[in-house]
């Protein structure tokens, strides 16, 4: 079976799976966010990417801990399950699959950015899709390319190569069940990050993230700043930055569940 055929199979059982909760979704019973995964990327053997003093796998699982701190005190109906909640690797469709086995109606995956530009700096959340994907190809395939440290990757993710764009040729297949409503948090995200914790926001963008793609509810890819940029480095690396920042996510979370639960 050729490459291509593989990422047929993967898309269309996908797009089975997420029409489904699509069309559970749209039922006449009322919606309530009860359940949200709370992601911190990396972990383990892969610290993702690395600053001068820091590792992105640190400061994203102090910053995924905080988040769901704020929810715990703040919005009991919600349960948060998390990827990891010690410094372990944890296989990259494993974070998708603790999401769609729970249940989850939310997903959010918490990174750190880098660039060769030190000068570079902002936040940026991602929301699955392919625009723009040449500009944003280089950070896809650093997110995704965790899958190479995991033992059999090949035959787990049947052929897909996170190095090769020919694996994401048929992304854009991808039916937008869950689109409105991942694009609704993230905005909220940059939002609350550009006017109240007073970040400088690179916007929301869309990407191909295998986290976002396989995961069968309302998800996105937060990247809280560059740890490639020294101010931003000690920034996410401060109690004060961490708060705050944190503190951004959880109001983002927090509006978007009032938001979908009044409609």
């Amino acid at each position: 079976m050729d490459r291509r055929t593989t990422i047929k199979k993967l898309l269309l059982g996908s797009s089975l799976s997420l029409l489904g909760g699509n069309l559970l979704a749209n039922s006449p019973t009322e919606f309530r966010l009860k359940r949200i995964v709370l992601d911190a990327g990396h972990g383990g053997k892969d610290p993702g990417t690395v600053g001068k003093k820091s590792r992105e796998k640190d400061v994203v699982l102090s910053l995924a801990l905080q988040v769901g701190k704020y929810i715990n005190e703040n919005l009991p109906d919600v349960e948060v399950i998390y990827t990891r909640k010690t410094d372990v690797f944890v296989e990259l469709k494993e974070r998708a699959n603790i999401a769609n086995r729970n249940k989850a109606d939310l997903f959010v995956s918490i990174h750190c950015n880098a660039t060769r530009t030190p000068s570079v700096y902002g936040t940026e959340t991602f929301v699955m899709g392919s625009k723009n994907f040449n500009a944003n190809f280089d950070i896809v395939k650093r997110e995704n390319a965790v899958i190479l440290l995991e033992d059999n990757y090949e035959e787990n993710y049947e052929g897909f190569d996170p190095q090769s764009p020919e694996s994401y040729m048929m992304f854009n297949l991808m039916q937008k069940a869950h689109f409105a409503n991942s694009l609704s948090l993230a905005q909220k995200i940059e939002t609350d990050f550009s006017t109240r914790v007073n970040r400088s926001s690179r916007g929301v963008k869309q990407a191909p993230f295998y986290v976002l793609w396989t995961t069968s509810m309302p998800s996105v890819l937060i990247e809280t700043g560059f740890l490639s940029n020294a101010n931003e480095e000690s920034y996410l690396n401060s109690k004060q930055g961490q708060i705050y920042i944190s503190s951004g996510i959880y109001r983002a979370i927090k509006a978007y569940k009032e938001e979908i639960e009044s409609l």
